[in-house]
């Protein structure tokens, strides 16, 4: 929810300020005026009654003339609708938005939209990985586009914890083969984290589990080869203690208290230009 309130008030500061515009005063006998429609729309919007601003937008974007403002409409609806949690709704709208209006001054934040709203549809990895992929797709092409961008930073940042969820899905599934004991596409799965995400904080237990299975299987070729990977760059890591015990079984593990991290998401948006 967070999150929501920062993008709703970068919003609104941008697009009071877009209404103050000489081009935006209204006629206020004429009821289907559609800057009158806009103005009631984006009062409702301010109070947070999202249901009666995406009406308004949708209303005021059919009735405007100047192709700019109906743009702006758009996009206020689609967020309206992303404000009320209908994402599939927000995102019917603004890819609609987008083959309609390709031209228009916010396509750079309707792109950011999207990559938010497939963020904001992650649960965890024991669940759908449709929306991690959608996430990081969209994520990429958005920091391809506009690396310089004000909202790059924080997709960046949200990059960096769909890969974490990444690895942790496909740690998921090994363990599940490990548990069922189906060798090969456990090695397989934790190969995938060691190849694709080695910069994420699961690549220390996946370097771990490789040197438990080549052990137990009798490879200990194998073995101490992923456990000199790990020794090398990990030496200090509590899946290292458990790795040295499983070569060295005279060694005893020490506790090692894990910190946890809560200052864990971060939010850095600007004004929409």
């Amino acid at each position: 929810m967070y999150q929501k309130f920062i993008l709703i008030f970068v919003l609104i500061f941008c697009l009071l300020s877009c209404s103050k515009n000489k081009d935006f005063e209204y006629n206020p006998k004429d009821q289907a005026d559609p800057y009158k429609l806009y103005q009631e729309g984006l009062n409702a919007f301010e109070k947070g009654d999202y249901f009666f601003a995406e009406k308004k937008f949708s209303e005021a974007e059919l009735n405007f003339k100047i192709v700019e403002y109906s743009a702006r409409s758009a996009v206020m609806s689609s967020y309206a609708l992303y404000g009320i949690n209908f994402y599939t709704e927000a995102l019917e709208n603004l890819n609609r938005y987008l083959r309609k209006y390709p031209a228009d001054k916010n396509i750079m934040y309707a792109h950011y939209l999207i990559a938010i709203i497939h963020f904001e549809q992650i649960t965890d990895e024991k669940k759908d990985l449709k929306p991690l992929i959608e996430a990081d797709k969209k994520i990429d092409f958005f920091l391809r586009k506009y690396p310089n961008s004000d909202y790059a930073l924080d997709l960046k940042f949200k990059k960096d914890l769909i890969q974490n969820q990444l690895a942790a899905k496909e740690l998921f599934i090994a363990k599940y083969y490990i548990s069922v004991q189906k060798w090969v596409p456990a090695i397989n799965r934790l190969k995938i984290i060691i190849e694709d995400y080695e910069k994420t904080v699961f690549i220390e237990e996946a370097l771990h589990r490789l040197v438990e299975i080549n052990f137990y299987l009798g490879l200990e070729g194998e073995a101490k080869k992923y456990a000199k990977i790990l020794g090398y760059n990990y030496n200090s890591s509590q899946w290292f203690e458990q790795t040295y015990k499983i070569l060295n079984k005279d060694y005893e593990i020490k506790k090692v208290e894990v910190k946890k991290d809560d200052n864990f998401f971060r939010k850095i948006l600007k004004k929409i230009r």
